[in-house]
């Protein structure tokens, strides 16, 4: 059993137990976190479809841990113009273990 919800305008593939990363929450480490916009529920064959949510299901998580993600090089280049930019990224994200996926 799988679903796809939506978090911060992103679509995401979970299972129970998983571990995702997801854009940056503000909350506590060890804090549970209730995800709503499920968009998607399928069960062995059985697949639902939200429009666009399915209504009364829901994710259950759990809040594991904060961090920046590996750095992403930005480099801007003329050649033969002496233009040479360098800039660099790094994207903050939360960790989340998916504990229970509820479904009515």
């Amino acid at each position: 059993m799988y679903v796809v919800f939506l978090h911060g305008g992103k679509q995401y593939q979970a299972h129970q137990g998983q571990i995702i990363k997801l854009d940056k929450i503000n909350f506590k480490t060890g804090d549970q976190l209730h995800i709503n916009n499920i968009l998607m529920i399928v069960n062995n064959e059985n697949i639902t479809i939200g429009k666009p949510n399915i209504k009364n299901s829901s994710i259950i998580s759990q809040i594991i841990r904060h961090g920046r993600q590996k750095k992403v090089k930005i480099i801007k280049f003329r050649r033969r113009k002496h233009y040479k930019k360098q800039q660099g990224h790094r994207q903050h994200f939360t960790e989340v273990k998916i504990i229970d996926i509820i479904t009515t």
